[in-house]
Order: structure tokens, then sequence, then C-alpha cells
């Protein structure tokens, strides 16, 4: 009885700092419709403040907490609203998730750069004083943070409830317009909403630090334990969430100790919230469309299909003359960056197009991986069957959440990635007692490319096909249903186009490119492990596909090259480690509302020297074609849905809008 008094105490503990988490990630989304992918990880740098204040520079341990949590959290929650995530309510799911990934991974990389690793320890408050209850030691640590987790609560119940601040939190998330007519301040609002959350995610943080210690990764991903509890309060009730947050404390303590610590089910112990995260959003209701906006992206230039053939010989072309100059060490880089741009694509298909996000994409690589090395067939054969077998698993994936949309779809595929992680890479029966798998290099029609310049070079033709036929997609009429689902599923739900079953397809066809890139890169590799397809990789994977452009086959080009390089640079120099992930994060939030990126840049900069010098170097050179009509450029013929204006876009001097297939 005592055992399972203790382990009820210690869950209420846990249970308690999840609470306060997801109680300022409520807050936030509630009254600025964001949800804080990164709410974590403000916790985590704020518990590094924290100790820096009270153990580095010695300031009193009430001083220290009155800084963080009175100055530092909320001065950073307002500068956050004002100046990265203003506006994101009112922009597409995809824009908002992708700014606060860019945060999650920019901050971990600034306290990694900030403080580098090294051991630190927090002491818990009052470490001399407790009491006994029923045989359980009580630490009064433990008994601060189970009260402020009540007192959280309440407050943050009463200001929302009955207070005129409250009413106006939830009114601008409602009519902004409105509350200005009536002399409120929506941009104020939601910089005090901003500011509350940041600063109970540095109470979370500091609350759990004494008992995880001060470890970038473990405090930012443990906080993210919070989604759970707030998505069983749907992200609006704080009651809920308060009770979810005490049963998810609960269930991952008893977990802990009576699930088996040894064989394949050990780390179930290790997934539990993210087993609740994955059932509570099976059990959400059906999401309701968003109606009357119209959220249209411009995008990259489409290039014909004669085009799309010549710069795929080009490029394969100059990857050839790269296989006979460079080193075997260097072609597996090579390897590695068109392993990425392959995986990319598939997120040009389902973020670019499809406006949905994918945070585990690694992780479908990674079966994809799996299933090549475990099915033994180094043919066409083998690398297509582990494609289709990373295909099915992304239906699955998405097929539970058939009824939502946009956020949980995305929260889905986090929680897919903890269970990959834990439970099947992890586990002996999957990469075995070694943690690695071999796997043979592909064969085609008989055909054995041993070579590591060889298979290099097969890897970019698979490239070059992939970003062929995705670009024929998007030409077609399927790349325009997909466009206008992306822009107004409102407006697609009145045309009686059924979007659910479409969207479990889209899922699958990116896992199964996805899939199809872990073949290769483990014949690339010769030997795959658990530690190539781990989640966080998935994370950086996002953003430099953002940052480079992720409505283009180019920016996915130019992506996979930046990924590659990354941990070139950080082991060239160890020391701006974390000031490159930082930047790579911050860089994501500068570019995360613009899907184009970088490769968007480059097309306008062309378009330019186009205008200027274009004329005289055709005057110049007859034989050069000259430019042909847009009707003849292969650009979509689309028809806009009535009342919609197209986006005019300057670098190009196109109009793009939302439009759905004008046949079928």
């Amino acid at each position: 009885m005592s055992t399972i008094l203790s382990f009820t105490i210690l869950g209420l503990f846990t249970g308690a700092a999840y609470a306060i988490a997801a109680s300022g990630l409520v807050l936030t989304y509630t009254t600025t419709r964001v949800f804080n992918i990164a709410h974590g990880a403000f916790g985590m740098v704020m518990a590094f403040i924290f100790w820096d204040f009270s153990q580095r520079q010695g300031m009193p341990l009430w001083l220290s907490l009155v800084l963080v949590l009175g100055v530092v959290a909320p001065g950073t929650g307002w500068f956050v609203q004002r100046f990265v995530t203003r506006g994101l309510g009112d922009a597409p799911v995809s824009v908002s998730l992708v700014v606060t990934v860019g945060l999650f991974v920019g901050l971990i990389g600034l306290a990694q750069y900030l403080w580098p690793p090294e051991p630190r320890t927090l002491p818990p408050f009052l470490p001399d004083q407790g009491m006994e209850i029923g045989g359980t030691y009580v630490t009064a640590h433990q008994m601060i943070t189970i009260a402020l987790s009540v007192v959280v609560a309440g407050l943050l119940y009463l200001l929302l409830n009955r207070t005129r601040i409250g009413t106006a939190m939830r009114a601008a998330v409602d009519n902004p317009m409105l509350l200005r007519l009536f002399g409120g301040r929506p941009d104020r609002v939601a910089s005090l909403s901003w500011a509350i959350g940041i600063s109970l995610a540095a109470l979370a943080g500091i609350l759990l630090t004494p008992v995880i210690g001060l470890s970038y990764y473990d405090l930012t991903l443990l906080v993210i334990n919070a989604y759970a509890a707030a998505m069983l309060g749907k992200l609006k009730s704080l009651p809920l969430t308060f009770v979810g947050a005490m049963g998810l404390g609960i269930l991952q303590s008893f977990a802990v100790a009576y699930l088996p610590t040894e064989g394949n089910l050990a780390g179930l112990r290790a997934v539990v919230p993210a087993l609740f995260l994955f059932v509570v959003i099976i059990a959400m209701p059906q999401a309701q469309l968003r109606i009357g906006q119209v959220k249209g992206i411009v995008s990259a230039p489409q290039p014909s299909f004669p085009k799309s053939l010549g710069w795929g010989l080009v490029l394969v072309l100059g990857v050839a003359v790269l296989t006979a100059a460079m080193s075997d060490a260097n072609l597996l880089l090579v390897g590695t960056a068109a392993t990425y741009a392959m995986v990319m694509l598939s997120l040009v298909l389902l973020t670019g197009y499809g406006g949905h996000v994918s945070l585990a994409q690694f992780t479908f690589a990674g079966v994809g991986a799996l299933a090549y090395a475990k099915l033994d067939e180094p043919n066409l054969y083998g690398l297509l069957m582990s494609a289709l077998i990373a295909a099915l698993v992304g239906a699955l994936v998405a097929l539970p959440v058939l009824r939502l949309t946009g956020l949980y779809l995305a929260l889905a595929t986090l929680a897919f990635g903890v269970l990959m992680d834990k439970l099947v890479f992890q586990a002996d029966f999957a990469f075995g007692y070694n943690g690695t798998l071999h796997a043979e290099r592909l064969s085609v029609l008989g055909r054995s490319f041993t070579s590591t310049g060889g298979y290099v070079l097969v890897m970019s033709v698979f490239f070059v096909l992939m970003a062929v036929v995705l670009l024929q997609l998007r030409r077609g009429v399927l790349g325009r249903l997909l466009i206008a689902m992306r822009d107004s599923p409102a407006a697609c739900g009145t045309l009686g186009l059924d979007m659910r079953w479409f969207r479990v397809a889209l899922f699958g066809l990116s896992a199964g490119m996805a899939g199809l890139a872990g073949g290769l890169f483990a014949g690339l590799r010769g030997t795959i492990g658990a530690a190539d397809f781990q989640l966080f990789n998935s994370l950086p994977l996002l953003l430099l596909a953002v940052v480079c452009g992720v409505t283009s086959v180019t920016g996915a080009a130019l992506g996979g090259v930046g990924l590659m390089l990354l941990p070139v640079l950080q082991s060239s120099r160890p020391e701006l480690a974390g000031l490159v992930f930082a930047i790579l994060g911050f860089g994501a939030v500068a570019l995360g509302r613009d899907p184009n990126g970088i490769a968007n840049l480059l097309f306008g900069l062309g378009h330019r020297l186009d205008r200027r010098f274009g004329d005289r170097i055709r005057t110049a050179i007859p034989v050069l074609p000259l430019p042909r009509s847009r009707a003849d450029s292969g650009e979509d013929n689309a028809v806009p849905l009535s009342g919609l204006t197209t986006i005019p876009d300057p670098a190009h001097d196109e109009e793009v809008g939302v439009h759905v297939a004008a046949r079928g």
C-alpha cells in the first residue's frame, strides 16, 4: 500500500508540473489561436536563466525567481508576440507550426551556445523540509509544486471568466475587429496572454529541473508531455486540462513502477505520454471548417515538362562530373544530401502543395530504410516494397485522425515519431542487439552499383525522376485540387469535394516518397541504426525545407545540401554547434511566412536579370529561342473560384490564386 501511495504522490507532482505548463499553452492558444510547439523550449531556456541567476551569479533564490517569472519570461512573451507570432492566428496552420518549430530548434541551439554542455545541478525548494504521509516521505518541493498547480489553475479560470481582461482575451480571438470597435486593443491582449504563457512555461521548467536535471533535450521534450493534457481539454478547457495533466502524471508514474524494464516492451514506459496524446487526438470531435477566409499562398513558378527534364539532365551530368573528381568520403556526403533532398520532396508534396505539416517525416524514411534492410532484396523490387510499406504506415497514421485537420494531424505525427523511436527503432527486433543493420546497395536490372560514385549517380537519377513526377502532378488536375484544398477547405467543402480520404492518400504518398529515400540511404551507408532516424532529426529537416523553399523542387535540392552541411560545420567548429542550430531555427522563423524561401529569391533574381539583360543576349546570339508566351509555358490553366481575388506576385508578374480542377 505504501508503494502505491509513493508512486501516486510522485505522479501528482509530475502531473502538477504538466498542469502548469499545459495551462500556459492553453492560454496562448485560446486567446491567439497559435499552438506554441516551442512552449517546452521556452521553459528550458528560462530554467537555465534561473540557474544562471541563482547558482552562477549567486543571487538570492527569491530574487532569481522574481526576475525570471516577473521580468525575463513576460518580456520574452511580449517580444515573441509583438515581433514573431503577431497575426499567425489568422495564417494557415502550416505557417504557424513552422514558425513555432523554428523557435523550438532556435531556442535549443541558443541554450547550447550560451551554456555549453557541462554538469549542472539546481537544488529543490526547501531541500531540508518535508513531511511523512502514510509511510511515504513527501518533500517540500513536491508539495509546493502541487499547491502551485492548483493556484495557477484557479487564478487562470478567474482571469478568463470573471474579469474584463479575460473577456477581452476571449473576444480577441473570436472577433478582434469588433473588440477594436468597443475600444479594446487585441494586440495588447495577445501580448499579455503570451507573457503569462511563457511565465507559466518558465515556472514548470524551474519546478521540473531539480528532478530531471538541466538537460537541453530532456527538459524540452518532457514539457511536451503537457501537449497531451492540453489536448484532453480540447485546447480551451482549463479544468479538463488540469484533470488530464494529473491523470497523465499518475499514469506515467505507475508505468515506471510496474511495466517491464527489459524486453521489447521496455520502451513502453517512455511512451505513455505519446500514447495518451494519440488516444486523445483520436477521440477529438469532428473538426469544424473555418469559413469566410481564403489563405492563398503565392507559389513558385512551375517549369514546363521539357524544362524540368532539361534541368534534371543537367543535375545528373553535374553529379557524374563530381563522382569522377571526389573521394568516397565526399561522395557519401553528396549521397546524404540527395537523401535529404528526396525526403524534402515529400514535404513539398505534403506541406508546400497540401498545406499539412509532418513533424516526423524522417521517421518515415527510417521505416523505409528498416524495411529495405529487413527484406534483404537489394533491387528495384525491394526498394519499391520499402516505399510501399512506408506509404502504408503513413496512411495508417493519418487514418485515425481522418476527421481532423491541420494541428491535430501534425501532433499525430509527433506522437507517432516518439512511438517509433522508443518502441520500434530502439527495440531488439528492429535493428538487432548491436543497434545496427546491414544493407546491400541497390542493383538495377541485374547491374550492381558497388562503387560509391556509381551509387550516388543512381540516387541523383531517382531524385530527378521523383521531382519530374511531382511537378507533373502539380501541373495536372490533382495538383490544382491540392492547392484548392490548401487555400480554402471550406470552399472545397461547399463544392462537394471529400477531403478526408484524399488527405489520407496524400499522407501515404508523402510517406512513401520518404521511405524510398530511406531505402536508398540504407544502401548508401551499408549499415543503419536507430540513431539515424531520431525524432529530432525531422525538425531541422522541416525547417531547412521551409527556409530553402518548401513549394519548389529547387528548394528541396538546396535544403538537402544545406542539411548535409550542418554536421560538417558542427564537426569543424564544435564551439559553434549551438549557434548553427540557433541561426537555422530563427532563420525559419523569419522566412516561415514565405514558404517559397530562398528558392523564390533566386527565381526573382533570375527574372530581373532576364528583364535587364535577356533581350541583349538574345539579340547578340540569334540562335537562342525567343521566350514563349504564357500559354505555351506549361503553367496551370485553372479556373479560379468565383468571387475570389487572385494574389499578384511582383517577383514573377503572374497571378496565383485559389484554384480548383477545371474538369473531373
